[in-house]
């Protein structure tokens, strides 16, 4: 058995969701989100011309952190907010290293085909 906390879930591979979508994912009502949203300041969803939010994956990882931080661990919302203003590195969100490789493969191949 994995020892992953509940905050680090498998999220589907998109580029945005939408606030049913994350409210289903993150297990919190929609005036929830809305109301995180108020209080921290880094979940910031797109808006469509409508004014539908839309949410990147970045924002639903750190929603899930935050929840976690006020349900499971009873942060206070100040609390929570200090919490990840002084996380340490490691728990911070760092890009892939496939992803990395994939850039670099392609500068590579871009940079030969200037030679």
């Amino acid at each position: 058995m994995q020892n992953t906390p509940s905050f680090q879930k498998e999220l589907p591979n998109k580029l945005y969701f939408k606030v049913g979508e994350v409210s289903a994912l993150v297990g919190v009502p929609a005036y929830v989100l809305r109301f995180w949203e108020s209080e921290f300041k880094k979940i910031n969803p797109k808006r469509t011309p409508s004014g539908q939010r839309l949410y990147r994956k970045r924002d639903v990882e750190l929603i899930l952190k935050i929840k976690h931080l006020l349900y499971e661990k009873k942060f206070t919302i100040q609390g929570a907010k200090q919490h990840l203003k002084i996380a340490p590195p490691e728990e911070k969100i760092k890009p892939s290293v496939n992803t990395l490789e994939e850039i670099r493969l392609e500068l590579k191949k871009i940079r030969d085909l200037l030679t």
